[in-house]
């Protein structure tokens, strides 16, 4: 049996298709379609299923462009409007999990897996190819934001556009075999932003879903540390920030009880040194709700001890979000300390 063919447009490729064509190939059902890149309308209506091309948004038949100046599709309770890649994971994403990760397409992991997803990973490729940026920036120009650094090379989406870069002499080439060449670039593509999907996906399922639970029982129990719940201790590293926000959101609790340092072993061997970490403001990356103190910022060993008055100190960084102890009793003691400071 034939496998059904994938078609999307030819010339130059973006992030967002790149996506979806490896989106519907990690499912059995296209695992070896042939891949069809084209404008004519012709080729296209042989095709099985098409992205990104078509004008034309129709799941009973396969079709998931979303250039039609009616197009206003979103995901449930997210105001972006969908991209090709973004239709795609919206229509296939809790299958493709289930493929991956071996999770029941319906269970209640797919569904919290199949939304974090698509908020820490695939919203930024519809963002990207809908012309939407994180803020608005009139507003940053209104304010006087300026930014402190060009991060353009750094995304997704540029490392995808490089692709398309194309140095080669042509000369004495066919259009059959420039197609072929620009269709090998585009294959590299979706591969490269494929594997990070993946990746992203099985961090999320291997180490950020199982945190869940550990940092529920750690949030529950905080207040032995502290009586105001300023300080959580966890039994090792893992991704906690997202399961404490959303903790701190449901438990209604005041504003002075949240967590403010996060403390927890550098690895599971029995002398393990501790880390201390600052915990950011929601979505604002290294700022901090309260920094480690001031006098402690960028100093280490016995200086630092001589300084807060704690023995074992190992470090705190010059930007005071992250700090470290030789014991769980000195990391406890420097984040008693900080809250007083």
């Amino acid at each position: 049996m034939t496998a059904p063919t994938i078609g999307t447009h030819n010339g130059h490729f973006h992030a967002d298709e790149a996506l979806a064509v490896y989106l519907l190939r990690t499912l059995p059902t296209y695992k070896d379609s042939p891949l069809v890149r084209t404008r004519d309308p012709v080729k296209l209506d042989q095709c099985h299923t098409v992205v990104d091309v078509h004008g034309k948004y129709d799941t009973n038949a396969n079709l998931f462009d979303h250039h039609q100046r009616e197009f206003a599709t979103t995901f449930p309770d997210h105001n972006t409007k969908l991209s090709s890649a973004g239709l795609v994971y919206m229509h296939f994403g809790k299958d493709i999990i289930s493929q991956i990760t071996g999770l029941e397409r319906d269970s209640d992991d797919t569904d919290i897996l199949f939304n974090k997803l698509y908020d820490c990973f695939v919203e930024a490729f519809d963002a990207n190819d809908n012309g939407v940026s994180p803020y608005d920036p009139n507003a940053l120009l209104k304010a006087g934001v300026e930014k402190r650094f060009e991060d353009g090379g750094y995304t997704l989406a540029s490392v995808v556009n490089r692709y398309n870069f194309h140095f080669e002499d042509d000369e004495g080439k066919s259009p059959e075999q420039l197609q072929i060449e620009e269709d090998g670039r585009f294959v590299q593509a979706s591969k490269f932003v494929g594997e990070q999907f993946k990746a992203e996906l099985l961090d999320k399922f291997r180490a950020w879903l199982p945190a869940r639970k550990i940092v529920e029982q750690a949030f529950v129990e905080r207040k032995q540390y502290d009586d105001q719940g300023r300080i959580l201790v966890l039994p090792e590293g893992m991704p906690w920030a997202d399961h404490m926000y959303q903790l701190e959101k449901a438990s209604g609790e005041p504003e002075e009880s949240k967590v403010l340092y996060v403390l927890f072993p550098e690895s599971k061997d029995k002398d393990s040194k501790w880390r201390i970490r600052a915990v950011s403001v929601e979505g604002a990356g290294f700022t901090n709700r309260k920094d480690l103190p001031d006098p402690w910022k960028g100093v280490r060993d016995q200086e630092l001890d001589n300084i807060s008055g704690i023995p074992g100190c190992v470090f705190v960084h010059a930007a005071g979000f992250i700090g470290g102890n030789k014991t769980f009793e000195g990391v406890l003691r420097m984040a008693q300390k900080a809250l007083e400071m």
